[in-house]
């Protein structure tokens, strides 16, 4: 079963910020996933998903904010 590029991307960043902080929090859940594969990396596992609370909250206040056009 293929996923589609919508359920991929499920909207479209309001900001060049967004769309670091999303990158950002996609490749720690790829690392999560493999890290589930490693014995003993609870701790680091734990640090990443610290982080990754972290740049959600970041994300928060960037999406709270408004666009502003260069008109």
């Amino acid at each position: 079963m293929k996923l589609s590029v919508q359920r991929l991307m499920p909207y479209e960043p309001g900001s060049p910020q967004c769309r670091i902080l999303i990158d950002c929090k996609s490749q720690i859940e790829s690392m999560l996933l493999n890290l589930q594969r490693i014995e003993n990396s609870d701790h680091i596992s734990d640090q990443l998903r610290s982080v990754h609370l972290q740049l959600e909250g970041l994300h928060t206040l960037h999406r709270r904010q408004p666009v502003l056009s260069n008109d």
